[in-house]
């Protein structure tokens, strides 16, 4: 348009051109009204442009800080995985120590004071009930004996004597040959002298049960484990003075096996209960055990349950004082779940887990573990199936605090169906992801 009023003016003569004078005043030549209303629509639509322009300029920047705020924004939310808690569902082992020890089991010291005359028995030896184990020579209680037996026989003939004594007074008295007094005299006589002789008796009858004690026999049937004594080893009766036990014998045709279970299996334990043996001398075999009994008592000082296990024992393999491993297979905890110890959370409230609620807020929960399985913890209380649990959570994150899934619960399930499919399914195919939902 400039060029166009340009071309204009250099196309009209000016004065010196046509020879007349420039006039100033009316002589000038007058500028057409388009003309003008042309340069005023020219300047007002640069007007225009440049407030559009000017205002389109703060527009963007406007959304090029909001963009970047919410930017900055986003980039402020942390990014979390996070899974379902497994459940408990198979049957978890429990591997406690344990003590083997012999069905029955008699320690043998000697009645009597004496000498070890013999013994038939060693180490080892299998034994019936009332086998010689070894016999005591006792000559002192011998002549104890020696001379009760003859006390006996003067008691028995006393008691005699006053018998046909008695009865020969009674008969003359009937004749008044004698008073009644003398009679009485003899016949209550004849009553001391047995009362004497029952007494005589007794004794003999006591050391007679001493002598029989001079023969150490077997209680009942098992095999001889201890020998603690020797040809010509004196005897102390009862054991005096702290006398070691001379012979012990333990019946092992079956084996109780005693084990200290923590108070927080207790509940888990039942009579009935199967058991797996693992002893050290015999790697890679099990022997089997069952429960018979628990002592319905927590142990103060340990906290534990003293349960008393059957194992039988035909072979004899199994011996009297052995450590063993027992294996308890505990029956699944439907409140139990387990889940990585990575997503486990030591603070001062005590221990917690970070789960993600429905509108992705962290939500700290306390929980309860029950056993430490290594790479994984089994929690007993304060999960749910349907909390879901953050993988590895931060230590500065804290309740309340909104996150993002980068992993849904869905895709772990079935990345662990994947992984480990239950018996008879097959593994699921994976699922398509579309390039734009692969870019988002």
């Amino acid at each position: 348009m400039r060029d166009e009023v340009e071309e204009h003016r250099l196309k009209t003569p000016t004065g010196a051109e046509t020879g007349t004078p420039d006039l100033p005043g009316k002589n000038r030549q007058k500028v057409p009204r388009s003309r003008r209303w042309l340069s005023r629509v020219m300047f007002l639509l640069a007007g225009v442009a440049v407030v559009g322009l000017a205002i389109h300029g703060i527009e963007w920047r406007k959304e090029n800080v909001a963009n970047l705020r919410k930017q900055a924004e986003e980039a402020a939310i942390p990014n979390v995985s996070v899974f379902f808690p497994k459940p408990q569902g198979k049957p978890q082992p429990l591997i406690l120590p344990g003590d083997i020890d012999a069905w029955y089991e008699a320690p043998i010291y000697g009645q009597v004071s004496g000498y070890i005359l013999h013994w038939y028995k060693d180490y080892g030896d299998f034994v019936k009930a009332g086998d010689l184990l070894a016999t005591i020579d006792t000559p002192q209680l011998d002549q104890e004996y020696r001379q009760a037996l003859a006390d006996l026989k003067v008691a028995l003939a006393d008691e005699k004597l006053a018998e046909i004594t008695a009865k020969r007074w009674e008969r003359l008295v009937v004749t008044t040959a004698v008073s009644q007094q003398t009679s009485d005299e003899k016949t209550y006589g004849y009553q001391a002298t047995v009362a004497r002789r029952l007494a005589v008796q007794a004794k003999v009858d006591s050391l007679q049960a001493l002598e029989d004690f001079k023969r150490l026999v077997a209680p009942f049937d098992g095999v001889v484990t201890a020998r603690e004594t020797d040809i010509g080893a004196f005897v102390k009766a009862n054991g005096i003075g702290n006398q070691p036990e001379l012979f012990r014998v333990a019946d092992i045709h079956t084996m109780r096996v005693f084990v200290q279970v923590p108070q927080i299996y207790a509940a888990q334990i039942k009579e009935g209960m199967e058991a797996d043996l693992h002893c050290p001398q015999f790697p890679g075999r099990i022997f089997k055990a069952k429960v018979a009994t628990t002592a319905r008592a927590i142990n103060v000082d340990s906290r534990t349950l003293l349960v008393e296990l059957w194992a039988p024992n035909p072979t004899r393999e199994l011996m009297p004082g052995t450590y063993a491993e027992v294996y308890f297979q505990l029956p699944p905890n439907p409140n139990a779940f387990v889940i990585p110890t990575t997503s486990l959370i030591f603070q001062d409230r005590g221990l917690q887990v970070a789960t993600v609620d429905e509108s992705n807020r962290v939500r700290l929960k306390n929980v309860k573990i029950g056993r430490d399985l290594g790479p994984e913890a089994l929690i007993v209380a304060g999960l749910k199936a349907s909390d879901r649990v953050i993988t590895t959570p931060s230590a500065a994150l804290y309740d309340g605090e909104l996150v993002r899934i980068v992993t849904s619960p869905e895709q772990r399930l079935q990345m662990q169906l994947a992984k480990d499919p239950p018996p008879g399914l097959k593994p699921a195919e994976p699922t398509p992801v579309h390039r734009s939902q692969r870019r988002s």
